[in-house]
């Protein structure tokens, strides 16, 4: 699945209701997405971790679907070339 399949199915999903409930309260989710996510990390299991990932992911389409924003289009304009700061892959920006 790519990106933008991805973005799609979740505007299939939930677009309606994320409209309704605003970028304000969508942000909040995304918020509370990534502390779990960050709990998972440190103190859960792999299993609960890909969970995580998959919602963060998830809420993050739900933004920029809202803003109308084409995840994959500028994700692939901004890295696909390599870093944006030094144009290198690995990046060899100083610390």
């Amino acid at each position: 699945m790519t990106i933008r399949e991805f973005q799609t199915a979740i505007e299939d999903i939930y677009l309606t209701k994320d409209r309704d409930r605003g970028i304000p309260a969508n942000i909040a989710w995304l918020v509370e997405e990534l502390g779990e996510l960050a709990q998972a990390l440190r103190k859960g299991s792999m299993a609960e971790a890909e969970e995580e990932f998959a919602d963060v992911l998830a809420w993050l389409c739900t933004l920029a679907s809202i803003a109308g924003v084409d995840l994959e289009e500028v994700a692939g304009r901004k890295y696909a070339h390599g870093c944006p700061k030094c144009g290198d892959t690995p990046c060899t920006c100083p610390a």
